[in-house]
């Protein structure tokens, strides 16, 4: 029997973004349990074909990038935009000019190949609220393959919304040819459904929980932090709590102009959250990135910039990660925590995930889908609405009440995580 081909758009370890580091392990964990034997190959965005060797379940496996371009330069022959133009052409001219075509273009050869493709869209971006260029920089790629006549199936993910008129059109043409549509929240279901026109009862449109959920934690062989003096994380005995801090929201966002609308000023919200915690509930607390590199909206660059601005004030209670760590490794280190506030939103995942109770810091509506999805939709502190002084509430609440959330989370990550692992089990 002939192997199958998997193409999986919309999600590599090409990235600082661990949120979208942990969607492509979520996604080639669920591939690999569905198709024991396919190739599975990344068609993303990249000036090289790479492969990238990754564990998956106890098994490494390799992954070649099908490398697209988003370029100006629109002959480069991987270009996505002629590659789409070239899969169009071929509808319209002779089967053996058609073949001729797709022969003389290996990134065209490769994906008509494929037998299926799966959309991860990075978890939020099949949306026009990062702008057009971004909603087109993802649906691109899902354009060629559906043009290509390839089966396409939308991965757990935000779906929409779609606040421009060319945005809904094309999000409305790949929904109606997807072969299935999942969402990370029942807002989404209810979108695609209303953008599509179906009934509550059709199947093509479903929920399913986050793929981060299925991410396994690995302990890194070592933890570069500030303010530890041995290599690990045993602090004592005061409870340690993760602070995941955001340098996209520090910087304010995008635009640099509180692009979420936050009622906040985020930096005064990450030292007032500090203070709380060290000086009226009695803890440590670890900074942790979740999105790495130099940039300024970098949460390396976030969290080594608060370290510094307080450490003076707490000594051996403020402590900071420093270094790179994929997906699993930075999972394993939130894994070490007793609690955890986070503002990326697949931070928060990767401790819920672990039965860690979390709170989120929300700056989009994924957020509050994400956690009510699990029955923890009273963890969410959203900034945009809420003052200082209740966004500490929130938090102080959970605080008192960590033991039974902990205990929730034992019950329901279980079902969780079946549930995300046979979401393809009907899909031939």
């Amino acid at each position: 029997m002939k192997k199958k081909k998997v193409l999986l758009l919309g999600a590599t370890f090409n990235t600082d973004n661990m949120g979208v580091g942990a969607l492509a392990a979520g996604a080639l964990t669920i591939l690999t349990k569905k198709y024991s034997d396919a190739d599975i190959f990344f068609l993303d965005y990249g000036k090289e074909s790479t492969a990238t060797v990754t564990d998956v379940a106890g098994k490494n496996i390799t992954v070649p990038l099908v490398n697209l371009r988003f370029s100006w330069k629109i002959f480069l022959p991987n270009n996505v935009a002629y590659l789409f133009f070239l899969a169009i052409l071929i509808k319209f001219v002779s089967q053996d000019l058609g073949k001729i075509i797709i022969e003389n273009n290996r990134w065209l050869k490769i994906i008509s190949e494929a037998d299926i493709a799966v959309a991860a869209s990075g978890g939020d971006s099949f949306s026009d609220i990062y702008g057009l260029s971004r909603f087109f920089y993802i649906a691109l790629p899902q354009l060629l393959v559906t043009g290509l006549g390839i089966r396409l199936v939308f991965l757990p993910q935000t779906i929409g919304p779609f606040k421009g008129g060319l945005s809904r059109e094309v999000a409305t043409y790949l929904m109606r040819r997807a072969e299935r549509i999942y969402s990370r929240d029942i807002e989404g279901v209810s979108e695609a459904k209303s953008v599509l026109d179906l009934k509550d009862n059709d199947s093509k449109v479903r929920f399913c929980y986050d793929m981060g959920f299925v991410v396994e934690p690995h302990r890194p062989n070592t933890i570069e932090s500030i303010g530890i003096k041995e290599n690990g994380l045993a602090l004592g005995t005061r409870p340690l709590i993760g602070l995941n801090v955001s340098g996209l929201l520090l910087l304010g966002g995008y635009s640099k102009q509180n692009m979420f609308n936050l009622r906040v000023d985020y930096q005064t919200l990450i030292d007032e959250i500090i203070k709380y915690l060290i000086e009226e509930n009695q803890a440590n607390i670890l900074l942790v990135p979740h999105v790495f590199g130099i940039q300024e909206e970098s949460d390396s660059f976030a969290v080594v910039a608060t370290y510094e601005r307080l450490k003076d004030r707490y000594p051996d209670r403020l402590f900071c990660v420093r270094g790179l760590y994929d997906q699993n490794e930075i999972k394993g280190i939130i894994g070490r925590c007793d609690f955890f506030i986070g503002s990326r939103m697949h931070a928060c995942i990767g401790a819920l995930s672990q039965s860690i109770p979390a709170i989120g810091i929300s700056y989009s509506r994924k957020f509050s889908g994400v956690f009510e999805s699990i029955g923890v939709g009273y963890l969410i502190a959203d900034p945009r609405q809420l003052t200082i002084e209740e966004m500490l509430n929130v938090i102080g609440k959970a605080l008192s009440e960590q033991e039974e959330i902990k205990n929730h989370l034992q019950r329901i990550i279980p079902e969780v995580k079946e549930k995300i692992l046979t979401l393809l089990n009907d899909i031939e």
